[in-house]
């Protein structure tokens, strides 16, 4: 995917954004794939979100704060951003300030934030901590999904991980 026309792609403005609010979350999809090791190019952010209801109510402050709107909708249509909408659907894709920002309860392959989160890795990023899918979980969610542009990501993570793999065999 391609940044938004005229969307400047500003992942760390989002993450900050998202700790703001004390958004809990995993990073998911390709930047998760960057911060590990993959040399893919992405273009938005991607993440699956706890579905309490206090943090479904501090996720829909931090969309709001990045002027959420949803994307790939021609016309202007009626959406309120608030926990009860994001309650109600599981994934949503949208045009922010900070670019595009896909929020997934659920993502392919997965059964939600409590599975992704309990292996998932804590690495700073733009100044502050984030929880980061695993290199398995995030080749589950590709096989999953299965698009032909996952197929070809998920070689990338599979060559990621051996390569991590002889790297950690080769210290012990």
């Amino acid at each position: 995917m391609t940044p938004a026309e005229g969307q400047a792609f500003d992942p760390a403005l989002a993450l900050r954004t998202l700790h703001a609010h004390g958004v809990r979350f995993v990073l998911i999809g390709g930047l998760a794939a960057n911060v590990l090791g993959s040399p893919s190019i992405t273009y938005d952010l991607d993440i699956c979100y706890a579905r309490d209801e206090a943090n479904l109510a501090a996720l829909a402050a931090a969309l709001t704060e990045l002027g959420a709107r949803l994307r790939g909708v021609r016309e202007r249509v009626p959406f309120r951003l608030d926990a009860l909408t994001l309650k109600r659907g599981d994934s949503f894709t949208f045009t922010t300030r900070a670019g595009s920002v896909d929020v997934l309860a659920t993502p392919s392959g997965t059964r939600g934030y409590d599975e992704l989160e309990a292996d998932a890795s804590e690495i700073e990023l733009a100044g502050v901590e984030v929880r980061v899918a695993s290199i398995d979980a995030l080749m589950r969610m590709k096989r999953a999904a299965a698009r032909p542009k996952d197929r070809i990501e998920l070689e990338v993570l599979e060559a990621l991980k051996d390569e991590i793999e002889q790297q950690r065999e080769a210290g012990s």
